[in-house]
This record gives C-alpha cells, structure tokens and sequence, in this order.
C-alpha cells in the first residue's frame, strides 16, 4: 500500500505531486492545498512529505514512509492547532525549524495543517520562510480556500485544490481497509457528505451512529417553543460534555508537563514565571474547549443541513438520492408537512447559524434561533 492509496477520488492531485516527486523542474518549495471539508487536505500533504523523503517516491513500506505515517520522521514537521487561531510564538518556532537542515530525510518539510487559523501577526512571520526558504526545505499549508490565507502567502505557493471524494470510493475504501461491512459502509460514506474522516467514525462508533439518528429525528419533534428551547440546550450541553470528554486529559497531561518543566511540586513554592505560563496554558486550553464544542455543534448543524436538502430533494426532485436514506420516513413527512419556502428558509437559518459562529456569537443563541426556524409550516 502506498503512501497515495488513502487520497481517495484525488486522482488529478496525486498525478500531480507524484509528478513533482519523480521531476525537479515540477517542485516548488511552498504548497497551498485547497479543498472542501474531508476532501483529505491534510493527508495529501502529509502523503507528499512522505513521498519527498522515499528513495521510491512513496512506497508506503520503507522506514521514511511508515515513520512519516506515524508522525515520528524528525524532517516532517506537522503544525496543527487545538486552540482558534496559530499565534505569533509558535509561528516563529517553525520559522527556526525551517532553517535547520535535515536530520535524516532530503528535505526539511513543515505541514501547516490549519493555515486558514494564522493569525496575521503569525502569518508575517512565516512570510520572510515561505518568501526565501533554504534549498532543502518545503512548506506545505492546508486550508479549505484559497481566500483564506492572506494573499502575500498565498501567491507565493503552488495551489493543489482537492475535490469531495465520490460515495462509492469512500465506502469502497472502509471496506477495503477498515474492513466495514459494505451496507454499513455504503450508508455512513453517504452520511457523511464526503467526509472521509466522518464516515470513518460513524463506522467505528455505534453511539456516534445513534447521536446522529436522534439529531435527523429532532426536527418531527419540535411542536411549541419550549420544544426548540430545551432541544438548543441539550445540543449545546452535550456539544459542551463531549469537547471536555477530549479536553479534560489533554489538560491534565499539558499541566503535569508545565509542573516538571518548571520543577513545580503541588505544595511548593511556585518559581518567578511560572504564574505568567500557567495563566498562558490556561487560555490556551480554555481556546481549544471553545473550538472543540463549536466543532461538535458544527456538526449538529451539518445533519441538520442534510436533512433539510434531503427534504428539498422530496419536495423538487423526486427519485433524487437521499443522504440520509435510514430516516426515509422523517424526511417525507417533513416534506409532506413543509412548503418548499419553508424548507429553503431552514436551510438559510442554518447557514445563517453556522456563520454566527465563526464569528463567536454565543452558540446556544444561535442554536435556539436554529430551533425556533423549524417551527414553521
């Protein structure tokens, strides 16, 4: 299996990085890797460091390649973030990275997998790297627009657009390779609205599977305003357990790190400084519980999305495959009980919410304005 076998439906794009591995006259040293959410943009790039490292361009089976899938290969840098933003600090750390050479592998690689959330400031300071690189190192950014990474970066790499991966292939890849039984399979690949790491987890998690059931099922339930309200909270509340269900060990194991770090004991006394990092972790950590539970209530508003095209599709386009074939039944009594103008002023509500919060409006408001839309006719 090669390092390419999981960019499923992404032929054009490995065509083309597998060109510049194999001809010096294709590589660039700086890449902008576009696409949709679950087109695979972080694979693509992570396959392509791989690649860059492989004497055989990407066999999958040699030690660069088994350890870049790994995570460990000491010349493939992957910066991610579980906060809002990159900020400035870390941005400059990277920057030193760049400029080493490499330890092991041909090149010095430096993945930048949220480039859409740099701040300005850090997005200056990786300007002067992407700008002037050394000979030996390659920037890779991943972000799901061009547009969203500010225009001096951008018009100094090389776009890669990924497009959404077909159903067919997503669901031929779970059972090639997770060993999904092909009904499960074919449903969670369509569920998933070509999300390839979605379809993955609904496949693996029965409670992920049954989150989802109860979500499309949701709106056949709202009949008074009380309704809408309590559905709101409950969807934020549980939005809320399941970000600290992924948060409460992290920060516990980040925490024990700044104690050994700084030689902190729990009844010692605290050395000067320690205060100013501890106060620094902790809005970090408080950062990535926001992220993680406005990500989970993303995901709320995605089925709820589904569910609405899928009514549309009833109402305009009969025959039309539905996303979400196992509640045939909720969605054409939705669609006996809607108006199509109605159905369209659902979708516009949840859209409209989606874009509050990633401007941070509160997200139970926008969630109880969400309810309230499908109380409509």
């Amino acid at each position: 299996m090669s390092v390419w076998d999981e960019l499923v439906g992404q032929e054009p794009v490995v065509a083309t990085l597998q060109r510049a591995v194999a001809e010096p006259s294709s590589m660039t040293h700086a890449w902008l890797f576009t696409g949709p959410p679950g087109s695979g943009r972080s694979n693509a790039a992570m396959s392509f460091a791989a690649a860059l490292q492989c004497e055989q361009g990407g066999c999958g089976h040699c030690q660069s390649c088994t350890t870049a899938r790994a995570g460990s290969h000491p010349d493939i840098t992957a910066i991610r973030t579980d906060g809002l933003s990159i900020g400035t600090d870390a941005a400059r750390e990277y920057v030193r990275k760049a400029a080493l050479r490499p330890a092991l592998g041909r090149r010095q690689v430096l993945v930048v997998e949220d480039a859409d959330r740099l701040t300005d400031q850090a997005a200056n300071a990786l300007l002067k790297a992407i700008e002037e690189p050394s000979s030996f190192t390659v920037w890779m950014l991943c972000a799901p627009a061009v547009e969203d990474v500010i225009v001096t970066i951008r018009s100094r790499c090389r776009a890669v657009l990924l497009r959404t991966p077909p159903t067919d292939a997503i669901a031929r890849l779970l059972v090639e390779r997770d060993g999904v039984e092909p009904a499960l399979a074919s449903a969670v690949a369509a569920a998933s609205q070509g999300h390839i790491g979605r379809a993955r987890g609904l496949a693996r998690d029965p409670q992920a599977r049954e989150r989802r059931h109860r979500i499309l099922t949701l709106p056949g339930g709202l009949r008074s305003l009380g309704d809408c309200l309590q559905a709101a909270q409950s969807i934020n509340d549980e939005a809320a357990a399941r970000a600290a269900s992924t948060a409460d060990a992290a920060d516990a194991a980040e925490l024990d790190d700044l104690k050994q770090s700084w030689g902190v004991e729990d009844r010692g006394r605290r050395p000067a400084g320690y205060a100013g990092a501890l106060s620094a972790l902790e809005k970090d950590q408080k950062r990535r519980r926001t992220r993680l539970s406005r990500d989970a209530i993303d995901g709320v508003l995605l089925d709820l999305l589904s569910f609405c095209r899928d009514v549309a599709v009833v109402q305009q386009a009969p025959g039309t495959p539905l996303i979400n074939a196992d509640v045939t039944d909720a969605v054409h009594e939705a669609a006996r009980l809607w108006t199509v103008e109605s159905t369209i002023a659902r979708i516009d509500a949840i859209v409209t919410a989606r874009e509050s919060l990633t401007a941070n409006a509160a997200p139970l408001l926008a969630l109880e304005r969400t309810m309230m839309g499908f109380l409509r006719s």
